[in-house]
């Protein structure tokens, strides 16, 4: 259970005085749900006010704090044209307040010439004149702080009012007992937790407060998997040691590369232990994830237990199965696939051989661990797409076998050495690095959209030669409020010139029109697929050698170098081209160059992790864990050994959860929210 000192933090954020519903929607749009989420709502920058009672030219360029009396208020001719203020300080210097966006009803009713009102703002010099351009308007109740906390914002909020329901929040948050080492706490410097916070909303500026929470949020992480690997260790698992009577039979058209051949071998080398296997398999697309799968599946099945390949899509685990059929083809091995959609007589069939041990292998999605799912003798699971699960769903799984099973995790999402620590750090880590033999690095062109004809000119000549290709859209439909080509509008576009040959496939399908799609796809029906990101992770066709993304300047580099991996997979020549739009930013334009320049997962997801920071290109909110909400990329870095050592520090000297330290690092774990160690407080 939640400590109970802890419960006003978890209140939903409805609690705190003045939010009704319609202020929470705005915050919902933040991810302030709770009181909580307030807390860690931190400010991303401030603004520096100075309090003046009188104009002066020395200020120009700064903001300030100074009492106005507007005199006359003046319309523009058109409805377009600003509205302009003229008003006077204390000692009659004049200043013009511009407003824009058709305010004219609005600002005259706000401030009625005669009546002075207190102004912030950056004063600037337009000409001769003075101006402020919408300057805010100070309520007479509002104290004067020189620096003032700015927060990311949503419509229908602004930074003071986000700043007084932090207010609120803070008024709730506990004194809480310490849970970091007393010397390492001296040594950084750092205040306790509960005034760290109340620095870091007064003044953002404050580096140690800042570092304090970051630190906070990484310990906690880092105990959590600390626990869950002692307590994966602590476990009597099942040893599975093959006898390499099915692998001897395997006809592979290549050799395994030196990468592939030192996985199988450290899986190899786990599965023989008496303790489950934990371990990470991280490749990079086209690496050869599936075959080192297939080896440790033959390998459990050698051993004489069942093996079980979950898959986070439909798609992706019907596409594992066709793989491992024709793999495994000639072996006196029975693999089977289970989804959600599959009914009746087909799976009552499956259940049965899953119950009398005649299915061996089984690939599938989250529905090979419902309740109804039951194994003869479950020894070994294998989760792909890792990121898309969380730790209570692999629990879920563990509770399958006589005994916990063993897990390997892969992912074709590199992960960058600093975030590896920090997300994975229970698990074993194996690194496919190198490339099968006659993968081409996929050439990559960046084009403006103004050229988007030749693109579809160059696509029809694509198809003319028989191959076929991907064209990936942000969005399904059309949407007033953006600019992006929808799926459905650029599928129609296309079908005017290439008729039936265009298909089209996105997440709001139902699961059997996907399926339908793909298979004619994959059987050259059709020669274009229009997508949206859903065909991002594990779609193979070898015959799809071009891939056109659309907008790809608003994509993540980690997102388009997977999305770009799904042509290639045939060998010979690929090409992605990259729509971008007329105006880049800096970042964009970093990212395209990025990845016209090279094929190496591991060094996008680096340079991803740079721009873009842990949580968004983690998405680890999707998958049921949190994400690193305060903690900056650098501050991972350079925090992260720390707080390991720390941890272990915590379970190995100072008494664990049961001790007074412990004890504390509870209230941290559930702060937090660090399911996996919540998850094994709950059980032990």
């Amino acid at each position: 259970m939640r400590p109970d000192i802890l419960n006003p933090l978890f209140a939903e954020v409805t609690a705190l005085k003045g939010v009704g519903p319609a202020l929470a929607r705005p915050l919902d749009r933040l991810g302030i749900a709770r009181v909580v989420d307030l807390l860690f709502h931190l400010p991303s920058g401030w603004v520096d006010r100075i309090a003046r009672d009188e104009l002066m030219q020395d200020d120009v360029g700064r903001t300030i704090a100074i009492t106005l009396t507007p005199v006359d208020v003046r319309s523009g001719s058109s409805p377009r044209a600003p509205t302009r203020v003229q008003a006077t300080d204390a000692h009659g210097n004049h200043v013009t307040l511009v407003y824009f966006g058709n305010s004219s009803g609005y600002v005259r009713k706000l401030l009625p010439p005669g009546e002075p009102r207190k102004f912030s703002g950056r004063l600037d010099q337009y000409g001769q004149d003075l101006q402020i351009v919408h300057p805010e308007l100070l309520a007479d109740g509002d104290g004067f702080r020189p620096r003032e906390p700015i927060y990311p914002l949503s419509e229908g909020l602004t930074s003071r009012r986000l700043f007084a329901l932090t207010e609120q929040a803070l008024a709730r948050a506990p004194d809480l007992p310490e849970w970091i080492e007393r010397s390492l706490k001296a040594k950084h410097d750092w205040p306790a937790w509960r005034d760290a916070l109340h620095r870091l909303h007064a003044d953002p500026a404050d580096a140690v407060a800042r570092e304090r929470l970051a630190y906070d949020e990484v310990f906690a992480n880092q105990l959590a998997l600390t626990l869950v690997r002692a307590d994966t260790r602590r476990r009597k698992g099942r040893a599975l040691k093959g006898d390499r009577r099915l692998r001897d039979l395997l006809t592979l058209p290549y050799s395994l590369t030196g990468a592939q051949a030192r996985s199988v071998a450290e899986i190899e080398g786990d599965l023989a232990q008496d303790a489950p296997m934990l371990r990470l398999l991280q490749g990079d697309v086209g690496s050869g994830k599936t075959l080192v799968a297939a080896m440790a599946l033959l390998i459990a099945v050698e051993a004489g237990a069942q093996a079980a390949m979950l898959a986070p899509t439909e798609i992706l685990a019907r596409q594992h199965y066709e793989t491992l059929r024709r793999t495994l083809a000639g072996l006196p091995v029975e693999v089977a696939v289970l989804t959600g959609r599959d009914k009746g007589k087909v799976r009552e069939a499956t259940l049965m051989g899953l119950a009398d041990g005649s299915i061996h292998i089984l690939v599938g999605t989250h529905a090979i661990f419902q309740e109804a799912v039951g194994y003869r003798d479950l020894g070994l699971v294998v989760v792909d797409e890792q990121h898309r699960f969380g730790v209570a769903e692999r629990m879920l799984l563990a509770a399958k076998g006589r005994t916990p099973p063993h897990l390997l995790a892969m992912t074709a999402t590199p992960i960058p050495r600093t975030l590896t620590l920090a997300i994975h750090g229970e698990m074993d880590q194996s690194r496919l690095d190198e490339m099968p033999p006659g993968r081409e690095p996929i050439e990559t062109r960046v084009v403006s959209e103004e050229r988007v004809d030749e693109v579809v000119d160059a696509l029809g000549r694509h198809l003319s030669e028989g191959k076929q290709a991907y064209w990936v859209c942000p969005l399904v439909e059309e949407s007033e409020t953006s600019d992006l080509k929808a799926a459905e509008v650029r599928a129609a576009a296309l079908a005017m010139r290439f008729g039936e040959r265009v298909g089209l496939i996105h997440g709001r399908m139902r699961a059997e029109e996907k399926d339908a799609v793909m298979a004619r796809f994959s059987a050259g029906a059709h020669g274009v697929m229009v997508a949206t990101t859903v065909i991002e992770v594990g779609v193979d066709v070898p015959n799809a050698t071009l891939i056109v993304i659309e907008h790809a300047d608003r994509f993540g580099l980690a997102q388009l170098h997977q999305l770009r991996g799904r042509v290639g997979r045939g060998g010979g020549h690929s090409v992605c081209l990259l729509l971008r739009g007329r105006a880049l930013s800096e970042t964009s334009r970093a990212r395209l160059a990025l990845m016209r320049e090279t094929n190496d997962g591991f060094r996008i997801a680096e340079e991803d992790l740079r721009l873009r920071g842990a949580g968004e290109l983690l998405g680890t909110r999707q998958s049921g864990e949190a994400a690193f909400r305060v903690a900056s990329p650098e501050q991972l870095a350079a925090l992260l050994p720390i707080a390991t050592d720390d941890a272990r520090l915590l379970i190995d000297r100072d008494g664990g959860l049961d001790g007074e330290r412990g004890r504390a690092a509870r209230a941290a774990l559930y702060l937090f929210e660090r399911d996996a160690g919540v998850a094994l407080l709950r059980s032990g």
